[in-house]
């Protein structure tokens, strides 16, 4: 069946596309008052794996904590619950797809660009003084998720699109353009819909190749927009990708940020970067 638009490349009950159970536990537990951080210090604790990877996370130098998080719950009332609720799913999601063969381009390198964006974006949300820094850190860990929706579902569309952008030297969205109407961004946000994330999450996503045509939260898709351009132009994670994407014109004012402001932050989290990707991977 041709495919015609992202949503497509999605299917009811594939586990490929199925978050972790804890996932829509904490949904269920977020529409109750009552629930205390120790409900759902809990309820992510159920899941050992997760539970170990985020006190890893949190306790990395890359959060700067004064103090070692032992609990789940300790974590929560330290950064805010919707901040371990983004951390997590960051964490699962990069668990759940890794396990993908090498076959068409190296997934080590795929996260740690993935990785090394979402820092740059939560880097960026901090000098900006953003109120959820974590959910910027989901934004860039995610941001090129469509593109191994695209090689799981699509294995030779997908080498056909990369193998294009190689040969002219040509930014892999415009290829993906080119050939089927929309590109791995678009591909992302349609799977985010399809958990039924919040829509600044989707957009930041879906448009990080174009923020300027973000319906609504075009800040969030350009901060994501400058995070990849920084890693790629620092090449902090190399990929298969030999054309850099373009920063577009506008963002910085776009997103509030000084450039020389970020700058030194950057060099900050580089310097971090490898004990980071080792918490991931």
């Amino acid at each position: 069946m041709p495919i015609e638009k992202p949503e497509d490349l999605l299917e009811e009950g594939d586990q490929v596309f199925s978050l972790p159970a804890v996932f829509y536990k904490l949904q269920e537990a977020l529409s109750d008052p009552d629930k205390s951080f120790g409900d759902y210090g809990e309820i992510i604790s159920h899941d050992p794996g997760l539970s170990a990877r985020l006190l890893k996370m949190v306790n990395s130098p890359f959060f700067g904590l004064d103090s070692k998080v032992e609990t789940i719950s300790h974590a929560i009332s330290i950064i805010g619950l919707d901040q371990v609720v983004s951390l997590a799913m960051a964490t699962s999601v990069i668990y759940q797809f890794k396990g993908i063969p090498n076959t068409l381009f190296n997934m080590e390198s795929f996260w740690r660009h993935s990785i090394a964006t979402g820092m740059a974006a939560r880097t960026i949300g901090q000098v900006r003084k953003d109120p959820n820094v974590e959910r910027l850190y989901l934004c860039g860990i995610l941001h090129d998720l469509g593109r191994l929706i695209l090689y799981i579902k699509e294995p030779g569309l997908a080498r056909d699109t990369l193998m294009e952008s190689r040969d002219g030297a040509t930014n892999l969205h415009l290829v993906e353009m080119q050939q089927m109407g929309f590109d791995h961004a678009a591909v992302g946000a349609a799977l985010l819909r399809f958990w039924q994330l919040p829509e600044r999450l989707v957009q930041a996503v879906g448009y990080h190749h174009d923020p300027q045509a973000a319906p609504k939260y075009q800040a969030e898709a350009g901060i994501v927009h400058t995070a990849d351009y920084i890693v790629h132009d620092m090449s902090l994670a190399q990929t298969e990708e030999f054309s850099i994407p373009n920063l577009q014109k506008d963002t910085w004012s776009r997103i509030g940020v000084d450039p020389k402001e970020l700058a030194p932050q950057i060099s900050k989290m580089s310097e971090q970067f490898e004990d980071t990707v080792r918490i991931f991977l």
